[in-house]
């Protein structure tokens, strides 16, 4: 939180050289001029992004706060990529609802689709998709580089895992009548897992993946349950349309996110944090997905020493149900 704090302290030293530079753009071509000023927007403009020179372009039309954005996203372009709208919007000391009309004011129809343009021109999309992968790697170097990267992963994820939270969530989880696993996308086969790993513990889990679906069985859940939603982003619509449902009807809500800022932890009575830099066009990186699944390891694991004699029947039993599916 230390280094987070001097970053902010930093950009809001830098706010004022900033602006000045964007009122100087702004003159320079009213006046026709043909070179851009000497600050953080004439280095972007000279970038080529259409979206950072579209933004550029709009900011004689932004309100106040819209502009505050725009100079954030300016300012760090890379960073706007990887960040929330509820930390966006932190960073740049306005509401989530500014943000979206900065936006829309772009034509966009809301942050994710913003943050996808953004990052379509900040590298090749070779980047955007291998990261630090490279097209002339061999086997070999794809074989090391990404070990590297997913162990760097669980790393990560294992020192952002709060621990107290952790016991939290399984004595909820212990006590429900029905535990509910939501997720959308490839947080919804970790969701499936999730339901895998309890349900041979004996524990009495459901998942639901389907939109609708999760929505009607959010209606329905009562005070005895718990519902956990799964996101990497801590973005997702419906999820967290979901979650709100349930929690308005008294049901107690986890979240399994990468982003400690974002709406889904707004609804969640527990936040679990996993580590995650997943980029627009990176969408359901395996790493991500890793840190997902190792936070539910501990999760499950913790719960199968909470449950002992009944959770090693569970698993024996379960066991031997499936043993006429093998050879």
């Amino acid at each position: 939180m230390g280094h987070r704090d001097r970053s902010e302290q930093h950009q809001a030293a830098v706010g004022g050289s900033l602006s000045a530079g964007i009122e100087r753009t702004e003159s320079e071509a009213r006046s026709g001029a043909g070179a851009t000023a000497g600050s953080v927007t004439g280095s972007v403009a000279g970038a080529g992004n259409p979206t950072l020179l579209s933004i550029t372009s709009h900011l004689g039309s932004f309100t106040k706060s819209e502009k505050r954005v725009a100079e954030t996203v300016l300012h760090d372009p890379e960073a706007a990529v990887y960040t929330s709208i509820t930390d966006m919007a932190e960073k740049a000391g306005v509401g989530e609802t500014s943000v979206l009309r900065f936006c829309r004011k772009l034509g966009f129809q809301g942050y994710q689709e913003f943050k996808l343009s953004v990052a379509q021109h900040l590298s090749s999309p070779a980047f955007q998709v291998l990261g630090e992968i490279e097209e002339s790697d061999s086997a070999e170097d794809v074989l090391s580089k990404l070990t590297a990267i997913n162990a760097q992963a669980i790393q990560d994820s294992a020192a952002l895992i709060d621990l107290g939270a952790v016991q939290q969530a399984a004595d909820m989880l212990l006590a429900a009548r029905t535990i509910w696993f939501l997720g959308i996308g490839t947080s919804g086969l970790s969701a499936l897992d999730a339901k895998h790993r309890l349900l041979r513990l004996g524990i009495h889990v459901q998942a639901e993946t389907d939109t609708h679906l999760m929505k009607m069985q959010a209606a329905m859940a009562t005070p005895q349950d718990v519902v956990v939603g799964l996101s990497v982003s801590g973005s997702t619509r419906d999820l967290v349309d979901a979650l709100q449902l349930a929690k308005s009807n008294g049901v107690r809500t986890v979240c399994l996110t990468g982003h400690a800022k974002s709406p889904i932890t707004r609804v969640s009575d527990v936040v679990l944090l996993t580590a995650s830099k997943e980029a627009p066009l990176a969408g359901g990186s395996f790493s991500a997905k890793l840190s997902q699944l190792h936070a539910i390891d501990v999760l499950s694991t913790i719960l199968a020493l909470r449950l002992q004699d009944s959770a090693f029947a569970a698993l024996e039993k379960t066991a031997k149900s499936v043993l006429d599916k093998l050879y």
